[in-house]
C-alpha cells in the first residue's frame, strides 16, 4: 500500500530520519524522468531522498521502507535511471553519493573493493598509480554500483568482458533490510551464492548494491587502433572483417563497427594493447587483414577514431535499441536492421560492438510510431536469426507505442525464472517498482 495522508509521511520521514543522518525531502530535480506517476511528464518526484554513508545505514533506510511499505529506487550517478521503463513509485531514492571510498586495493592481489557510490573516473585515477585498472569503458560520472546495477560495457568487453565478469565480490541490502555478502577479495573465492552475477543488469529491481570487489588487470603499455572503412556495398566483406579480427590470434581487444548514416560506408576499428613493440608489429599485421578482407583503405593511430564509440547512449529524444546476436549473423543483422528501416520510414544510425555480437541503433526524434514499428519489425525478423532486440531509452510517446510490439524488453524466455527470483528478493515488488520485468 502507498502510504498516503500527513500522518503517514511524517511518521516515515520520522522514522527514515532516525535511520539515517542525511534525509530530506524530494525536489523537482531528484524526478525519476519518464516516470508514469506524474501527468505533465515530468516524471516521478520521490517523497523523500535518504543518502546513508555506510552499509548499516542503508540497511536501516531498507528496514524502515520496509516497515512503512515504501517504494524505494536507488540512484548511483543517475545517467541510466531513464533505461528501461519508468519506475511507476518512488517514496524513497536512496542516494549513494555519500558512500563514494575506494575501501581497498590489494595492487598485488589485482583487486579493488569500492563502495557503491564510487565514482569511475576517480577510482581509475587512483588504481592508475599502481598501474592498474577496471577493464570497462565506461564514464567518469558513473558509480561502481551504477555500472554493475545497469550492466553498463564498452567496446573491450570483447577482450574482459562486461562488469558482471570483473565482479567477484559483492554486498547487497534486501527489500527487507538484510544485508548479504557474495565473492570474496580474491579472484578465485567461490563462497557463498553468486549474487554478483544475478544483481549485474538488474537495475535496481532487487535490491541495493553498497559495495563491490572486482578483478583488475595491468595498464596496458601501448595502444594501437586500427581504423578501416568498407563501401556501403561492402557489407558482406565488412562482416567477414569483424568476424575475422575478433576470432584472429592477433587479441583484439575490441573490434567495433560505426555506419553513420544509413546506406553509407561501413566503418571498422580495432583496438590492440600490450607492449609497445608487440603492439606495432600487431597492428600491421591487423590493417592488412582488414585490408585482404576487403577494406578500401585500413590506417593505424595511436589515437581513437573520431567515430569510437563509449558506452551507449541515447540523444535527446532518441530511442535507442540494443540488439544482441551471435557474430556469425552480423550480415543478417544489419540487413534486418535495413529492411526494418525502409518499411518504418527512418533512417537509423548504427554503432557498437560488433565483434562481441552487441550493436546499438539509434532511431531519430519526433516519430514515434516509426520507431516503434520498426522497433517491432526488427523483432519479427530477427527471431528467425536468434538476435535479441530491447528498447534500453526513449521517449514517453515511444513507449507507449511499443505496448503492443513487446514492450520495451520483448520476448523474454526466462521470465518465469525471473519472476520467481523477484518473488524471493523482493516479494512486496517495492524494489523500483514498474522496471521490471522490462529491464534486463
Amino acid at each position: 500500500m502507498h502510504p498516503s495522508g500527513t500522518y503517514a509521511a511524517d511518521s516515515a520521514g520520522k522514522a527514515l530520519a532516525e535511520a539515517c543522518a542525511d534525509v530530506r525531502d524530494g525536489a523537482a530535480d531528484d524526478a525519476i524522468a519518464g516516470g508514469t506517476g506524474d501527468a505533465g511528464g515530468a516524471g516521478v518526484v520521490p517523497a523523500f531522498v535518504a543518502l546513508p554513508a555506510s552499509t548499516g545505514e542503508a540497511a536501516a533506510v531498507l528496514r524502515v521502507a520496509a516497515e512503512h511499505e515504501l517504494a524505494v529506487v536507488p540512484r548511483g550517478g543517475g545517467s541510466r535511471l531513464g533505461w528501461g521503463a519508468p519506475p511507476s513509485r518512488c517514496d524513497v531514492l536512496v542516494d549513494m553519493s555519500r558512500m563514494d571510498a575506494v575501501l581497498e586495493h590489494a595492487a598485488g592481489d589485482l583487486v579493488a573493493r569500492l563502495q557503491a557510490g564510487a565514482r569511475m573516473g576517480d577510482v581509475a585515477a587512483a588504481l592508475a598509480t599502481a598501474g592498474q585498472e577496471i577493464a570497462l569503458d565506461v564514464p567518469a560520472g558513473a558509480t561502481a554500483g551504477g555500472v554493475v546495477a545497469s550492466g553498463l560495457a564498452g567496446p573491450r568487453r570483447l577482450r574482459y568482458g562486461s562488469p558482471r565478469d570483473l565482479l567477484i565480490g559483492i554486498t547487497i541490502v534486501r527489500a527487507n533490510g538484510t544485508v548479504a555478502r557474495s565473492g570474496g577479495k580474491v579472484v578465485k573465492n567461490v563462497a557463498g551464492y553468486d549474487l554478483g552475477k544475478l544483481y549485474a543488469g538488474s537495475a535496481g529491481t532487487l535490491g541495493l548494491i553498497t559495495e563491490v570487489t572486482f578483478r583488475l588487470h595491468p595498464l596496458p603499455a601501448a595502444r594501437a587502433f586500427v581504423a578501416a572503412e568498407f563501401g556501403a556495398a561492402a557489407v558482406p566483406a565488412a562482416c567477414d572483417a569483424v568476424a575475422a579480427a575478433a576470432n584472429s590470434s592477433l587479441t583484439a581487444s575490441a573490434v567495433e563497427l560505426s555506419r553513420p548514416s544509413a546506406g553509407g560506408p561501413l566503418l571498422v576499428s580495432v583496438l590492440l594493447e600490450g607492449s609497445a613493440d608487440g603492439v606495432a608489429a600487431r597492428a600491421r599485421s591487423m590493417a592488412d587483414l582488414l585490408t585482404r578482407s576487403g577494406a578500401s583503405r585500413a590506417k593505424v593511430s595511436e589515437t581513437a577514431p573520431p567515430w569510437w564509440p563509449g558506452p551507449p547512449a541515447a540523444g535527446a529524444g532518441e530511442t535507442l535499441v540494443r540488439v544482441s546476436f551471435w557474430v556469425s549473423a552480423l550480415g543478417q543483422v544489419l540487413d534486418a536492421i535495413d529492411a526494418a528501416a525502409r518499411e518504418a520510414g527512418i533512417a537509423p544510425s548504427i554503432a557498437g560492438s560488433a565483434g562481441a555480437g552487441v550493436l546499438y541503433v539509434s532511431c531519430p526524434p519526433g516519430e514515434p510510431e516509426a520507431c516503434a514499428g520498426f522497433t517491432g519489425a526488427l523483432r519479427g525478423t530477427l527471431d528467425h536469426a536468434r538476435g535479441g532486440v530491447a528498447v534500453l531509452a526513449a521517449p514517453a510517446e515511444v513507449r507507449a507505442a511499443l505496448a503492443d510490439r513487446g514492450g520495451m524488453a520483448g520476448s523474454v524466455p526466462a521470465l518465469s525464472l525471473m519472476r520467481a527470483v523477484k518473488d524471493q528478493f523482493d516479494p512486496g515488488h517495492r524494489m523500483s517498482p514498474g522496471r521490471f520485468p522490462e529491464v534486463i
